[in-house]
């Protein structure tokens, strides 16, 4: 799905308001983990934006994401004092799949390289 102009911009300009609160704010509740926003979709209603994020420090995994979604009422209200939309968007955490995927991928090119050396 090709996202339009619109949701192109405001989803650039919520990930970056989004980065910067949680820079503010999460970072120094879990001073071991370095959470990134890998990328932002936004629905072409711009009422829902899924927030996907990478994380270093995999052991506090769980919890970060409980904290996050507790906090989504004071992250939605900063987003709103910090930028002029017409609708201040649901926000919806989960982690980036592609990274994992990514991993696998590497693992196995890996896998191939060592196996060719080999054999």
């Amino acid at each position: 799905m090709e996202e339009s102009r619109r949701q192109k911009k405001v989803s650039s300009l919520i990930k970056e308001v989004l980065s910067q609160i949680l820079i503010d704010t999460v970072r120094d509740t879990f001073e071991s983990s370095l959470i990134t926003i890998t990328r932002l979709e936004i629905t072409k209603d711009l009422k829902t934006a899924h927030v996907y994020l990478s994380l270093f420090g995999k052991e506090q995994e769980e919890q970060i994401l409980e904290v996050l979604n507790e906090r989504m009422g004071y992250f939605r209200k900063h987003i709103a004092s910090r930028t002029n939309l017409k609708y201040n968007p649901m926000l919806i955490f989960s982690y980036d799949p592609i990274l994992s995927y990514e991993e696998k991928i590497d693992a196995l090119l890996e896998k191939l390289k060592k196996d060719e050396i080999s054999g």
